[in-house]
């Protein structure tokens, strides 16, 4: 059974940093893509990072900078470093991994940035 179980996430004033980390267990067949998504309340889940295989990394404008996708394939985890946080980077953020088979989601990890 797959799993992705996401942590990391926290409090953290704004101008601070948080690594979210993303294991995955489980055997996926035909990953073409992982990444991250957030939801804000009240807002639509968006794309906040993509990593494709053997493709370009691309992040949403909002964050192009400051955030950096990353992966460990002994690990089986992906990370989302996130620095120079603002209060609009408050969201609930899950992790995706992206198969020929299907989408798979974590849970969501709550990252609130305020002082």
């Amino acid at each position: 059974q797959v799993q992705l179980v996401e942590s990391g996430g926290g409090l953290v004033q704004p101008g601070g940093s948080l690594r979210l980390s993303c294991a995955v267990s489980g055997s996926i067949f035909g990953i073409y893509a992982m990444g991250w998504y957030r939801q804000a309340p009240g807002k639509q889940r968006e794309l906040v990072a993509a990593m494709p295989s053997g493709g370009t990394i691309t992040y949403t404008d909002s964050v192009k900078g400051r955030f950096t996708i990353s992966r460990d394939n002994a690990r089986n985890t992906v990370y989302l470093q996130m620095s120079s946080l603002k209060p609009e980077d408050t969201a609930v953020y899950f992790c995706n991994v992206n198969s020929v088979l299907g989408a798979y989601w974590g849970q969501g990890t709550q990252v609130t940035v305020s002082s």
